[in-house]
C-alpha cells in the first residue's frame, strides 16, 4: 500500500474519527460550547411570548426557592456568623444554587443568563438587538412576578421563617442591599452575573446532569459567599423583608437595589460573557 493510499484512507475515515472523538469527550469545547449557546438563543427566539413569560415566572419561583433555602440554612447561623463568619457565608451560598440548577436542568426563563445568551447572535448578525431586548423585558417582569409570588403567598403566609433567625438575617441583609451607594451595588451586579452567567456556560459545556448541576455550583456558590448582586435573588430577599417589617420602602428597593444590581447584571452577563466568548470564537475574522 503506497503513502497516497493510506492518505486517502485518513481523508476518508477523518470526518468519522472526528465525531467519535467528540462524543468521547465529556464536555463541549469552548467554541462548541458557543454554538450550543446560540441554538439557545435561537431557541428563545422562536418561543410564543406567552410561554417565555410562563417560565419566566417559573424562574422568578425557582430562585426564590433557592433564596428562601439560603435563609432558613445559612440564615439561621446566628452564631455562626459571629464567630466563623466566613463558614457561615459558605452555608448561605452552598444551597442558594438550587434556583439555578432548577432552571438550567428542569427548564426555566432567567434574566440574568439571558444577559449573555444572544450576544454572539446578535454581534454576528444572526438576529436584531430587538430580539433580545423583548426577551430581556418579558422575562425580567415575570420573573419579578414569580419571586414575589412565593415571598407573600409561600413564605409571609406560611410563616416559613417566622419565630426563627432567618426572618433577622432576611431583614439585616435587606437593609444591607437598601444600604450601599449605587456604584457599588452596579459593581457588585458585574462580578455577580459574571460568576451566574459563566455557570450556564458550564452547564452547557456539560453533557450530563450530574456535570451541569457540579459547573453551576461553583460559580454560583461562589458569588453568593462573596456577597455580590443577583437583581432576581434580590426580587425576593428584599420584599420578603418587607412584608416582616423591615423598616425600607418599596422605591428604596426599587432605586438603591434594583436598578443598579439590574444594570450590573446586564454589562457583566452581556459584556464580561457573552460579548468576550463571542469575540474569542464567534467573531468573523
Amino acid at each position: 500500500m503506497s503513502y497516497q493510499d493510506i492518505n486517502e484512507i485518513i481523508e476518508v475515515q477523518k470526518p468519522q474519527i472526528e465525531v467519535s472523538v467528540k462524543e468521547q469527550n465529556g464536555f463541549n469545547s469552548p467554541a462548541e460550547t458557543v454554538e450550543e449557546v446560540n441554538h439557545t438563543a435561537e431557541a428563545k427566539k422562536a418561543m410564543a411570548n406567552k410561554k417565555t413569560f410562563v417560565l419566566a415566572l417559573l424562574a422568578g419561583g425557582y430562585i426564590a426557592m433557592g433564596s428562601l433555602l439560603a435563609l432558613i440554612v445559612g440564615g439561621a447561623m446566628p452564631g455562626f456568623a459571629e464567630t466563623n463568619p466566613g463558614l457561615q457565608k459558605f452555608f448561605f451560598g452552598a444551597v442558594f444554587p438550587l434556583g439555578l440548577i432548577l432552571c438550567a436542568v428542569a427548564g426555566a426563563e432567567l434574566f440574568t443568563g439571558n444577559t449573555a445568551y444572544f450576544i454572539p447572535s446578535v454581534f454576528s448578525k444572526r438576529m436584531s438587538f430587538k430580539v433580545p431586548l423583548k426577551n430581556w423585558a418579558i422575562v425580567y417582569f415575570g420573573n419579578f412576578i414569580g419571586s414575589l409570588l412565593v415571598a407573600y403567598f409561600l413564605v409571609y403566609l406560611t410563616g416559613a421563617i417566622m419565630n426563627s433567625p432567618s426572618v433577622d438575617s432576611a431583614i439585616n441583609i435587606a437593609i444591607t442591599k437598601t444600604s450601599n451607594p449605587f456604584y457599588k451595588t452596579f459593581l457588585k451586579g458585574i462580578a455577580c452575573n459574571w460568576m451566574v452567567a459563566l455557570a450556564m456556560w458550564l452547564a452547557y459545556a456539560s453533557k450530563d446532569i450530574a456535570s451541569k448541576i457540579l459547573g453551576i455550583w461553583f460559580p454560583v456558590m461562589a458569588f453568593v459567599a462573596m456577597g455580590f448582586e443577583h437583581c432576581v435573588a434580590n426580587m425576593f430577599f428584599i420584599p420578603v423583608a418587607i412584608f416582616h417589617g423591615a423598616d425600607i420602602t418599596w422605591m428604596d428597593f426599587i432605586v438603591k437595589n434594583l436598578i443598579p444590581a439590574t444594570l450590573g447584571n446586564i454589562v457583566g452577563g452581556a459584556l464580561f460573557v457573552g460579548t468576550a466568548y463571542w469575540y474569542v470564537y464567534d467573531k468573523k475574522k
